[in-house]
């Protein structure tokens, strides 16, 4: 990431972000993960254009993104929206979501991203193989 410049502000934030569905179900499969991330990025640049989602994994039963959130922005309303308008989407598309009444577990886990990037960048893209025990970061 590199130091962005607002109106009196200069910042380097980065955020690793990590949320689940209610009662950790396996519903992110083949169709819905996708649908998943497309609608995370085209939503939050429509309501929020100057924050940047670095990477994105979504997992059978949950996600890591890495987002640059400017100062002015708080992150749980961030994530809030998120949450909120993928829910709504992910249920008017899929029928088999629809009869579920909560998709989103509350709460979510964020850690600042300082000068290790590079590693969570890593952690995030090969979280596949790292889950299953195949794959050695270094």
């Amino acid at each position: 990431m590199d130091t962005k410049v607002q109106a009196h502000v200069a910042y380097e934030l980065g955020y690793h972000i990590v949320w689940i569905p209610k009662y950790r179900r396996k519903i992110f499969v083949s169709g819905v993960k996708e649908y998943l991330e497309k609608i995370i990025k085209t939503s939050v640049i429509d309501r929020y254009p100057d924050i940047h989602i670095h990477e994105i994994n979504i997992q059978k039963d949950h996600l890591h993104a890495l987002i640059e959130i400017p100062p002015k922005y708080s992150i749980s309303s961030v994530v809030g929206y998120i949450k909120g308008i993928s829910s709504k989407k992910l249920r008017m598309h899929f029928p088999f979501l629809q009869h579920v009444r909560s998709l989103w577990a509350s709460g979510y886990y964020v850690s600042s991203v300082g000068r290790n990037e590079e590693n969570i960048r890593k952690y995030i893209q090969y979280q596949n193989s790292h889950d299953f025990g195949q794959a050695k970061l270094v």
